[in-house]
Formats: structure tokens, C-alpha cells, sequence
């Protein structure tokens, strides 16, 4: 997988579209295809199956008929009671009689049965000794009693028992039109007195081609039916062309005989043909039918379907590979025209124009390409307008700090004249000033520790309490394990400024003083800084509005400003730079965010990183 993987990675979009359009699109057609000439296949056997179901019923219905008309005939017979009277005659009979037997009697008996052409025979085997034979219908028991079914039909106790005969050569001897040397069906029934006592057996015969009208009648060449007897004999018509591959007995053995009365079904294969076999056991007759049909023309017409459908399904799919690779040229063309404009900006060409346009996603990757290049001539710009003021406020600050010691000079020296007058709260007023300037002057790194931070809100603190008559208190909750906690100089006085700005003239204020309150806590990997006063608070919607405009776009930013201009309200310029700050040195999770409650407080929340300068970052 992982090696597939990588050669389609290597592929070229055209050939991966192309690849997606064969796994999307062509496999489901071959699927349906394969499905569809499965569906074709099986209607074909099945219509097969049918088709020769019914010509086998139409057989089972012929040899009902058969049964039924032989069972007539011999019952017929049977009824006569002259011919009883003879067969059953205990006096010997004179020429006379006899000949009047036979001019009379037997002549109208033999010319009644056999009016039926069907019939081919019709003979009554007597045992009785007075009886004189008169051929082909009266004759002695003694001739069959060397045939192979005789014990069996004794053994029937007056019921028929049915049996195929392959020859017979009983009246071979003889020029009476019914001798019969071919395959004959025989209904064989013990006769017997009127004390049901033995008196011989009562033959019936039917030609095969007969009894089996089907069997051996013109069929299609691709079918041929078969009877197969009790001891495993095969009757059929040996010219069928269905036998040019195969004997009958070879088809026989190949198929697995049940003793079901309805009719089965089975698909087989011999010496690399395919046959059906439709069978049905006869139990009146011992005889399986069996109709077995080729389906050498039926598979060749379904490999001929098949080459077809292949052939349309492979034309099909070029036809949609050709039109796929031509829509997808005219998208990717549009796509190329990108990736060689991208080249020419790696090569540093950034003023270039890009010729794609549209609303679909090419035409809208082509609009965002455009504007990222304007936006980064625009950051061009400005990067180079940032080093400009860059080298500006370097030279600014090195000046500032040759002016530095001139300032910390004078107030040094007023602080002494301010001590030697007694003017202490002068002098320390100086002195906190001192501290500011020294700590905002010398700015020889960005990043400070929070105890300096504190340090440099102390001063200030103390500067805004001579402003304000000491009503102004800093409350401090820091663990020492915070004190080392890197933070941004001057990213906290903006804040506790602000505080004083908007807190101190509230008209809730506790005993008229104003409470900043710095705390600072350890959470997870963040260091947590809360700056909170308790002056007139904010209603909801301007802290929504503040909060919103910490982070929003420096042009949206801008137009809001400007509406604040008009009024009176806070443009909250001071928290957003330090916002913008924190976010810029230590990423999108830190920052700031307000707070507040209308008529109680107001708490900005500041996150960082959890790291000491003097330790490294806090594990």
C-alpha cells in the first residue's frame, strides 16, 4: 500500500483525475456489465430448463396415455367371456368344437383387440393342458417360463407389472403379422380362476417408438430424451446428433439419477461440454425419463453476448476516457497557467499579472492568488517602512539616551535641594520619577521580569497618588514563585493606567479611593496576570464591543476607531497594543481579555507562557 501510495502521489493531476474517473466510473460499469451478462446467463439456462420441462411432460402425458390404453386393452380381453370359457375348460375339446372355436369365437376376438394399431400385441399364456394353442393370441404358459420377469409377475398377486422387452422370438417361427422384433413396452398380468387359482399370464405389447411417441420422434438437435429402465437399459434414438460427443450411456453415467416423481434439473459437464439433464422417475413403469440437451449453441451465443457487451463496455469507456482527458486538459490548462505564475514569484517577480478568471474554484483560486500577491507587495511595503522607523527610533533612543543624563541629573539634584528644604514628599515624588524614566529610557531588551514590571507600576502609582491626594492604592497577590515570570516591558502600566483613567472618578468608589489589584497565579503552563479595579465597571455592550475589537482587523479597526473619534467613548487603542504585542512574541493562545460588571469592577485578564527569566521555562 505504502509503495501505491507513493506512485499515485508521483502521478501527474490529469492521470489521478483519469485514475479516479476508471475507479469511479469504469469499474461500477464492469461491475453492472458482469452482473447484467450474469442476469443474460441465467435467464438463458433457465428458459433452456423450461422449455425442456415441458417436453418432457408432454412425454410423462404421452406414456399416461399409453398406460391407460394398454390397461383398457388388456382388461378387455380379460372380460371376454367366451375366450374364459375356453381358457378355463376342463374337457377336452373334438376338431369340431375347436374349429368353431376358432372361425367364430377367437376371430372376432383377435379382429376387436387389435383394430388399435398402437397395439402390437396381445397374448394369454395358459397353463391349463386342454388348451390348444391358436397363434399369435392363445399359448402355452411353458414358453415364458424362462423369462426373466415371469417369477416376478406371479409374484404380483393379479396386479400389472410392467416390463421393456428388447426382442422376443416366440413367434420368430411364425408369419403372423404381429411378430415384433424391436424393443417392445409389455403390461404382464397373472390370469386365474374363478377360485383364483393359477391359469397363466395375460401379455400386452406396445412398440417403444409407441409407448415413448417423443423419445423417438424429431427433436431439436441440441435435446434428446432417453429412457433408462430398472436394470439400467437406455432406450432412445442412437442418431441424435446430441450423441456426436457423447454415447447415451456415457451422458447416463455422468448424471447422478433420483427416485423423485417431479421433475429435476441439473447442469453437467462431460469431455468439455456443457449439458443439462431434466429428469423424472415413473414408479408404474420402474423407468427414469430422462431429457438431456446440449448447451454447446447456448454457451456460444452467450460468449458471443458476452464478446459484445465487453465490447461495448471497453468502447464506452474510451469514449468517456477521451472526453474526461479533454475536460480535464481545459481545467488544468487554467491550473498551469497558476503553477508558472507561481514560478516567476519564487523567482522573485511579484508584480506580475495572473490571467485566470472565473466562478468556479480554478476562477476563485486565481482571485485569492491575485490578492495574496497584492497583499504581499503590501507587506513588501510596509516591511520596508518598518525598518525605515526601525533605524528612525534607534537613532531616537540613542538620543534619548545621551539626553538621559542630563535629565537624571537635574532631577537629582532637585531631589537634594527638595530634601535640604524638607519638601520629603517632593523628593520622593522625584524619586519615583527618577525610576520611571530610567526604567522607560533605557529599553535594552523587550522582555523583563514581572518584579520589574511591579517596580516600575509602583513608581507610577505613587506619582498619580500626589495627583490624587493619595486616594489611589495598589493591593498585590504575587507568590514568589511568579516574581521571575518573563512579561513584556511596559505591557502592564498601559493597563493599570487605563484602570486609573476610567476608575478613579467613579461615583461608587468605597471611602472616594480607587483599588488596583495585581494578582498572579501558576495554571497548567500559563502564567495568569489579573489587573482589577473597583470603579464604575462596563455595561455588556461596550465589553462586547472592546473585547471584539482586541483582535479584529487592523482596517476594521481603524473605521470603528474612527466612529469612536466622534463620541467620547475609549478607543481602546492601549489594550489592543498590548494585546497585539503578547500575541505577536508568544502566539495566538496568549493575550488579554476584559471583564466587567456595570457598577462593581472591571478585570483585564492577561495570558502567558509559563517561563522564568532566571530559570528558564517552568516544567
Amino acid at each position: 500500500m505504502g509503495a501505491i501510495r507513493r506512485v499515485a502521489e508521483g502521478l501527474p493531476i490529469q492521470a489521478k483525475l483519469i485514475l479516479s474517473f476508471v475507479l469511479i466510473i469504469f469499474i461500477p460499469i464492469v461491475l453492472f456489465a458482469w452482473y447484467v451478462f450474469s442476469g443474460i446467463s441465467d435467464q438463458s439456462i433457465r428458459e433452456m430448463a423450461k422449455k425442456n420441462e415441458n417436453i418432457l411432460d408432454i412425454e410423462k402425458n404421452n406414456i399416461q396415455n399409453n398406460i391407460d390404453l394398454m390397461e383398457w386393452t388388456g382388461q378387455l380381453a380379460l372380460s371376454n367371456q367366451d375366450m374364459n370359457d375356453y381358457l378355463q375348460t376342463q374337457e377336452e375339446m373334438d376338431t369340431a368344437s375347436l374349429l368353431e372355436f376358432k372361425t367364430k369365437i377367437f376371430s372376432n376376438f383377435e379382429h376387436f383387440l387389435f383394430n388399435n394399431p398402437r397395439i402390437s400385441g396381445i397374448r394369454l399364456y395358459t397353463s391349463n393342458p386342454r388348451v390348444y394353442e391358436f397363434w399369435p393370441v392363445v399359448l402355452k404358459e411353458s414358453r415364458i417360463r424362462s423369462k426373466s420377469w415371469y417369477d416376478t409377475v406371479l409374484g404380483q398377486r393379479g396386479m400389472v407389472w410392467w416390463e421393456i422387452q428388447r426382442s422376443d422370438s416366440i413367434l420368430s417361427n411364425t408369419t403372423s403379422g404381429f411378430d415384433n422384433q424391436g424393443p417392445t413396452v409389455s403390461l404382464l398380468r397373472e390370469i386365474t380362476y374363478p377360485d383364483q387359482s393359477h391359469n397363466g399370464v395375460l401379455e400386452v405389447d406396445m412398440d417403444i417408438k409407441q409407448f415413448f411417441t417423443k423419445t423417438f420422434s424429431v427433436q431439436e438437435p441440441s435435446s434428446q430424451l432417453l429412457v433408462v429402465s430398472r436394470n439400467g437399459q437406455i432406450f432412445t434414438d442412437e442418431d441424435a446428433a446430441i450423441f456426436r460427443h457423447a454415447s447415451a450411456k456415457q451422458l447416463i453415467d455422468a448424471i447422478r439419477l433420483t427416485p423423485d416423481e417431479g421433475d429435476s434439473t441439473e447442469a453437467f459437464r462431460y469431455g468439455g461440454q456443457s449439458y443439462l439433464a431434466v429428469q423424472s422417475y415413473i414408479p408404474r413403469l420402474g423407468i427414469h425419463l430422462v431429457n438431456v440437451v446440449s448447451l454447446a449453441d447456448t454457451m456460444a451465443d452467450l460468449r458471443r453476448t458476452r464478446t459484445n457487451l465487453v465490447f461495448v463496455v471497453l468502447m464506452l469507456a474510451a469514449v468517456l476516457i477521451v472526453i474526461s482527458s479533454f475536460m480535464h486538459s481545459l481545467i488544468l490548462k487554467r491550473l498551469k497557467v497558476l503553477r508558472d505564475s507561481m514560478k516567476k514569484v519564487r523567482g522573485g517577480d511579484f508584480h506580475l499579472d495572473v490571467p485566470v478568471y472565473g466562478t468556479d474554484e480554478v476562477g476563485e483560486l486565481g482571485h485569492h492568488y491575485r490578492q495574496l500577491l497584492k497583499k504581499i507587495n503590501e507587506l513588501i511595503v510596509e516591511q520596508v517602512n518598518r525598518q525605515a522607523a526601525t533605524k528612525e527610533a534607534e537613532l531616537r533612543s540613542l538620543k534619548n539616551q545621551i539626553d538621559s543624563h542630563f535629565l537624571y541629573n537635574t532631577l537629582e539634584n532637585l531631589k537634594m535641594l527638595a530634601e535640604i528644604e524638607g519638601q520629603y514628599t517632593i523628593s520622593d515624588a522625584l524619586t519615583s520619577l527618577g525610576g520611571m524614566m530610567r526604567y522607560s529610557l533605557q529599553w535594552t531588551h523587550d522582555r523583563v521580569r514581572l518584579r520589574d514590571e511591579i517596580d516600575h507600576i509602583r513608581n507610577y502609582v505613587a506619582i498619580m497618588n500626589i495627583r490624587y491626594d493619595g486616594r489611589l492604592e495598589l493591593r498585590l497577590d504575587v507568590p514568589p514563585e511568579c516574581m521571575d515570570q518573563e512579561v513584556l516591558k511596559m505591557s502592564l502600566q498601559p493597563i493599570v493606567e487605563n484602570a486609573v483613567k476610567h476608575g478613579m472618578n467613579a461615583s461608587g468608589l468605597k471611602d472616594g479611593k480607587l483599588l488596583v489589584a495585581l494578582t498572579a497565579a501558576v495554571r497548567n503552563d500559563q502564567c495568569v496576570i489579573e489587573i482589577a479595579d473597583n470603579g464604575s465597571g462596563m455595561p455588556e455592550e461596550p465589553l462586547r464591543r472592546l473585547n471584539r475589537m482586541l483582535r479584529m482587523e487592523e482596517s476594521d479597526y481603524r473605521e470603528l476607531r474612527s466612529e469612536f473619534a466622534k463620541g467620547k467613548e475609549g478607543s481602546g487603542i492601549g489594550l489592543r497594543n498590548v494585546d497585539q504585542r503578547l500575541v505577536i512574541s508568544y502566539g495566538q493562545e496568549s493575550g488579554i481579555r476584559v471583564e466587567s460588571v456595570e457598577g462593581s469592577f472591571t478585570r483585564v485578564v492577561m495570558t502567558l507562557p509559563r517561563f522564568n527569566l532566571t530559570g528558564g521555562e517552568s516544567r
